[in-house]
Parts: C-alpha cells; structure tokens; sequence
C-alpha cells in the first residue's frame, strides 16, 4: 500500500514560473473566451436567455442549485455550474448561488458516504492511495485538512466530497470549512464570467469587474502559497510522527 504521508509533486518548492502558470492560463482562457463569445455572437444569445431565467422567479436559484447537487451525487464535475451561475445571476448572486450549491452538494455527498453508502464505498476506496493519504491526515489533523484540501487541489473534488464522509471528521466542520474555503475561488470564477457577459452585452470593458477579478485572483495565488506551505509542514510532522 502507497504511504499516505509520502511528499507528492504537487507540494515540493515551486518555481516562480510554476507559482504564476495557473494565473496567467486563468487570464488567458477569460480573453480566450471573450474572443470566442464575441465571434459567436453570444451577446444576443444571453439576452435571450435571461428573460427565460427570469420568468422561473423564485424557482430559478433553487433549480439551480438542486442541478449542482444531483451533478455532485453522479460525480459530474460541477465547474460548469459554477460558470453558468455568473451567466445567470451575474456577479453578486452568482456566487450566492453558486456557493450554496456546491456546499450543499457537498454536504450531501458527506452524509451519503457516511450513513447511506458506507460499506460500498470503504470497499471501492479501500486501494486508493489519494485516500488512504486523506484519511490519515484528517484523523491528525481534522479540520486543517479539510480547509487546505478545498484550497490546494492535491486531491480530486468529488474524491473529497465523499471521501471526508468515511473519517472521523464532524459534519459541521465539514461543512463550515468547505463553504468558507471554496468561496473565493467560486467567486473568482462567476466574477470572471460576468466580466464576459457585460462585455459582450455593452461592448464596453467592464473595469470593475477586472478589477475585482484582478483583486480575487492575487488573493487566491497568495492564500494557495501559504495553504501549500502548511499542508508541506503538516505532511511532514505526520510522517516524522509514523517513524
């Protein structure tokens, strides 16, 4: 069996190359789709759209957010979600919605893995060193482990989402440090689409949302060095511990 506290690639010492790749592919892709939406002609494609979104009322945010938990149970990754919530709610309510519905879904993967599927998932995890490694950290080091892993993508998302329901972790805690930690990238990821949509609707550029986006972005590059640099020291004690 693969040892759970040994160092992986993805926390050794990063070049400053490596440190701003992410970032500056992120910038890319936004102007990459900007240029797509504009020869597409999305602009009049999402005016259309919103009247339809609007017509749904109240029920619009809950639909929303019911697709988001039922992609998260088929383990359906729910980044695209995530960016049609900027599309549809814009800025401030995409990432309310957004947030509310990947934390829910992953609430409810927690309590599936926990109280409903148990046994069958001990069993089809039981040789998956990603966690066999989560597992042992979060019986050490509990919610640390929970807040650095939605912040560092060293393991895959729905891999936490059910795989925190088979440790020892509280739900609460769970739930709390995942809605607290993937909030700003969700909120990097709506704020950016919005840019697009107001973009492709005006014709104009929209300065503050690339400025908020600017803001989101420099936040999220700093609190990933440093929640690299504890999950490092935190691997470390955990294997000085197992010697």
């Amino acid at each position: 069996m693969p040892d759970p506290t040994e160092k992986t690639p993805p926390l050794a010492r990063q070049t400053f190359g490596q440190r701003w790749r992410k970032p500056l592919l992120f910038i890319g892709g936004l102007l990459l789709l900007f240029l797509l939406a504009r020869s597409l002609g999305l602009g009049e494609y999402l005016k259309e759209v919103q009247p339809w979104i609007a017509s749904l009322g109240p029920w619009a945010p809950l639909a929303f957010v019911g697709l988001y938990i039922t992609a998260s149970v088929l383990a359906i990754p729910g980044a695209a979600l995530t960016l049609a919530s900027g599309v549809l709610f814009g800025s401030f309510w995409g990432v309310v919605w957004a947030s509310v519905g990947s934390t829910a879904a992953a609430a409810v993967c927690f309590l599936i893995a926990r109280y409903l599927a148990r046994s069958s998932l001990q069993k089809s995890l039981a040789d998956n060193a990603h966690f066999q490694r989560l597992e042992q950290l979060t019986e050490k080091h509990g919610a640390w482990i929970v807040a650095l892993t939605r912040m560092v993508p060293l393991f895959p998302f729905n891999l936490l989402n059910y795989g925190f329901g088979l440790t020892s972790v509280p739900f609460v805690t769970y739930v709390f440090w995942s809605w607290i930690c993937m909030l700003p990238g969700t909120a990097l990821y709506v704020v950016g689409v919005d840019a697009i949509k107001q973009a492709m609707a005006t014709q104009q550029v929209p300065w503050a949302g690339l400025g908020v986006l600017a803001f989101l972005l420099l936040v999220l590059t700093l609190i990933g060095r440093l929640a690299r640099q504890k999950m490092k020291a935190l691997q470390e004690s955990s294997s000085q511990v197992n010697q």
